[in-house]
């Protein structure tokens, strides 16, 4: 902060006038170190997790939803479009009763990707949402648990 008189000798009292311009330098530079570590911490918790199970069955009923690292959508078993999804899975869906969708995705797929189908898929008239579990041992869940 720097203090000025006036310059003119009539003696109207002390202005003060603050020096704002260290004060912005520190805002630029923690507004820097905000969005990079923001980035960051998005890029790496972004990331899905399959859930660990001792005993998994595979599903008899239900339609599977798969999705890849490369961005590749099968609908039991069949390649189709991101763009027909919901047209889909409505379909597949009218031909069964319960109506569950079991999303099997790869362990590097993106948290919102995941979301999204399973958003399209309620959309599409799922009643139930389960994801698929990958076999493990029970030290890999105790380890996991820790």
């Amino acid at each position: 902060m720097a203090i000025s008189k006036p310059s003119s000798g009539n003696g109207g009292g002390i202005f003060w006038q603050i020096n704002i311009t260290p004060l912005t330098d520190i805002f630029l530079v923690l507004l820097i170190i905000f969005m990079i570590t923001a980035s960051i911490s998005v890029e790496s918790a972004a990331h899905v997790g399959l859930p660990l199970a001792e005993n998994t069955s595979p599903e008899k009923r239900g339609v599977v939803v798969t999705y890849t690292v490369d961005h590749e959508i099968f609908v039991n078993s069949k390649d189709i479009p991101a763009s027909e999804l919901q047209s889909t899975l409505h379909d597949a869906l009218g031909r069964i009763n319960p109506k569950i969708v079991v999303f099997q995705g790869d362990r590097k797929i993106i948290l919102a990707d995941m979301v999204k189908i399973l958003r399209i898929a309620k959309a599409a008239g799922a009643d139930q949402i389960a994801i698929a579990a990958r076999r493990a041992s029970v030290e890999e869940i105790e380890r996991s648990l820790r």
